[in-house]
């Protein structure tokens, strides 16, 4: 089994785990309603996708 042959410094671990702290969700605005919804994702108010109306929504 593997181990380690010495301890890895605090610094070398924080740098490793910089990346590692959650972001914020990557929000854009739909081109029809204009509501905030994520990337690739079917807008729930309107029910538009890649141009074109892929959801019929109901009023």
């Amino acid at each position: 089994m593997a181990v380690p042959k010495r301890k890895h410094s605090n610094s070398r671990t924080g740098k490793r785990r910089s990346h590692d702290a959650r972001q914020p969700r990557q929000l854009t605005y739909c081109p029809k309603c204009s509501g905030s919804l994520p990337s690739h994702v079917v807008c729930p108010n309107c029910g538009w996708y890649m141009g074109r109306t892929v959801v019929a929504i109901e009023e």
